[in-house]
């Protein structure tokens, strides 16, 4: 029997690397083969990889089962040393080959599945591969693309930073470790800058912001706002091989520059 304790080897690389640099890079890859091919998935891997991306995320809101995550997963640790970590759209996208997992709560669902009964059903097969597993707080804004439809959300208008203040502390006060703010995969309006900035303000713990972040300017304003960690997932899908990650490095290269000057 796996010994039940997690270890915390990658939480400690995160925690590590926000002390270091202020602000972490994060790629997001949807293990979803119906529209890509590991090959390309590779390509994307070693031009974010070679731009300073800090860690992959592994996940969707759609299409994922345990045999196209296992691939996935395999394909970018042979393009990457980076902590690859599974973002889970349900409990079918889990990967025993991943270094770990956001262990997800998306809080302002109305469905108790996604706040509490997934996990439920998930937690023990996580156990059984002694996973190390991250508790991560999740809140999707206005718009809420495809995310808040399948996660039946009650989206938080973008003009109430306190009541994402509100829940980010709630969640912090029941003992998650980071919570993540998203705007919907691949929408017009990532979360207001204003909202990251009273909500970073508010909490404790590390704030993650991720959905619709598609330049170095708004990548930079999260950074000066608090942020412990940008995502990016459609973006890197769409541009990333056109230029072979230059633009990437670039945005890496601002978000960097902006969280040190908060150190």
């Amino acid at each position: 029997m796996p010994n039940p304790k997690n270890n915390h080897k990658v939480w400690n690389y995160l925690l590590e690397r926000i002390e270091e640099d202020g602000t972490l890079h994060f790629t997001l890859i949807d293990p979803d083969l119906t529209f890509q091919t590991l090959r390309f998935i590779g390509k994307v891997i070693k031009y974010c990889t070679e731009a300073g991306t800090d860690a992959i995320l592994v996940g969707g809101s759609t299409i994922a089962d345990q045999l196209a995550v296992q691939k996935v997963v395999n394909k970018i640790k042979e393009n990457s040393d980076r902590p690859v970590i599974i973002f889970p759209g349900n409990i079918n996208a889990f990967s025993k080959a991943a270094d770990a997992i956001f262990f997800m709560s998306l809080l302002n669902s109305r469905n108790l599945y996604w706040i509490i009964q997934s996990h439920m059903i998930g937690a023990p097969q996580l156990k059984l591969w002694n996973m190390e597993s991250i508790s991560l707080a999740y809140l999707i804004i206005e718009p809420g693309g495809t995310a808040g439809y399948i996660g039946d959300v009650r989206l938080i208008p973008r003009n109430k930073p306190k009541i994402t203040s509100a829940y980010a502390l709630a969640a912090q006060y029941i003992g998650f470790k980071a919570a993540y703010l998203e705007a919907g995969s691949g929408v017009d309006k990532s979360v207001p800058v204003e909202m990251v900035k009273a909500t970073s303000n508010f909490v404790d713990i590390p704030l993650f912001i991720g959905g619709g972040i598609n330049n170095g300017k708004v990548a930079a304003q999260y950074a000066s706002a608090g942020a412990a960690a940008v995502v990016q997932g459609t973006y890197i899908e769409k541009k990333v091989i056109q230029d072979k990650g230059a633009a990437l490095k670039r945005i890496v290269k601002e978000i960097k520059l902006a969280a040190r000057k908060n150190l």
